[in-house]
């Protein structure tokens, strides 16, 4: 098989997954894509090896060793992650990551001024009824 093959192939999974990571806003999507990254690296990893391979006459097969390694650290990088959301996710209640980096920069949707100006007068409204009962029993 020619080399082009794996590698225009690898080219195509890994814009893919380069694609998901920037245009998704799941956390657990973006963390799909990075994993689709990994494969196409792999993929490549492999393809390079067994095409030095042919050529050289020791078989090192050092590509696939970085595959298995790389494998490793992918399944590790996955739990943590996943981890990470279901933690974000239970405490936030979303894993929508431009919901999460506005609440973290104190951008939330519940501060905005609309709200604040509708919450005022229930406020007031309850401390003058607190003042004026007070006074009251006075």
């Amino acid at each position: 098989m020619h080399l082009a093959y794996p590698a225009v192939l690898s080219a195509l999974l890994f814009c893919t997954g380069l694609y998901g990571v920037l245009a998704r806003r799941n956390a657990i999507l973006v963390l799909m894509s990075v994993e689709l990254m990994l494969n196409a690296v792999n993929l490549n990893l492999v393809a390079f090896d067994v095409w030095l391979s042919k050529t050289a006459e020791e078989t090192l097969h050092s590509g696939q060793a970085l595959t298995l390694f790389t494998i490793a650290i992918a399944a590790a990088e996955i739990g943590i992650g996943l981890a990470i959301v279901l933690a974000v996710h239970r405490n936030r209640g979303t894993a929508d990551i431009d919901k999460l980096r506005d609440s973290a920069e104190g951008h939330d949707d519940s501060d905005s001024d609309d709200s604040d100006s509708e919450a005022r007068p229930a406020e007031q409204a309850a401390r003058s009824g607190r003042t004026g009962k007070a006074e009251a029993t006075a």
